[in-house]
């Protein structure tokens, strides 16, 4: 019988720790773009034109630039991560001004749970390029990139909704030129997110084509 990989939480354990952090991020001021009608009837506004509901979870200080962008840097660029973490080591890396790393945006793998750890007004020190990282948004996946579990349904869904907002917010076409892997940043020594990230799936989510039945 194989071994379970140590580095990986059990799925039981791993799908306990998501509801107790949905319930703990119930209690915490969720950040919303989308209009006031939608959200009062609870209907989603058009795919694209909102950003969705994300929790504040503030990267240290240390671990990105304090900037003004789009003004003093056009972000043109989104870039796709795979943590090879979990959600909340995640996060807890980002809030360790000793990591000298951090992204936007992660989310969670169980039901696609939203954290902005960096202000895109900043320069997140996310793609290992500095030229890239002040161009860009980075957006974390929980999950490892030789494990296609953890790209669910929900994960999948979430992010290209977010991806798409980002895109209409700086007009950054919904293309694999200006939507890319971390493997694809000049000098990266990272392969994420990996052979088993579906990508005609999330070019075509992030492009509206079946939004309205994958959330």
């Amino acid at each position: 019988m194989e071994q379970p990989d140590p580095r990986r939480p059990a799925r039981r354990r791993l799908l306990t720790g998501a509801a107790a952090l949905t319930a703990s991020a119930a209690l915490t001021p969720l950040a919303t773009a989308t209009s006031g009608a939608a959200a009062a009837t609870g209907r989603h506004a058009p795919f694209g034109s909102s950003y969705p509901a994300r929790q504040w979870v503030p990267a240290s200080p240390s671990n990105y630039t304090a900037a003004d962008r789009p003004t003093q840097y056009r972000v043109e660029m989104v870039v796709i991560h795979v943590t090879q973490e979990t959600y909340a080591h995640t996060l807890k890396l980002f809030a360790n001004p000793a990591h000298k790393a951090a992204a936007h945006y992660v989310l969670r793998s169980a039901d696609g749970h939203l954290a902005q750890c960096v202000s895109e007004r900043n320069v997140a020190w996310h793609a290992g390029n500095w030229d890239y990282n002040t161009r860009s948004i980075g957006i974390e996946h929980e999950g490892w990139i030789d494990d296609p579990a953890w790209f669910t349904d929900t994960l999948y869904a979430r992010s290209a909704r977010l991806t798409a907002a980002i895109c209409d917010r700086y007009s950054i076409p919904k293309d694999r030129e200006h939507i890319i892997g971390h493997v694809e940043v000049p000098g990266s020594d990272h392969t994420d997110p990996g052979q088993f990230w579906d990508w005609p799936r999330y070019l075509q989510l992030v492009n509206g084509l079946s939004w309205r039945t994958a959330l």
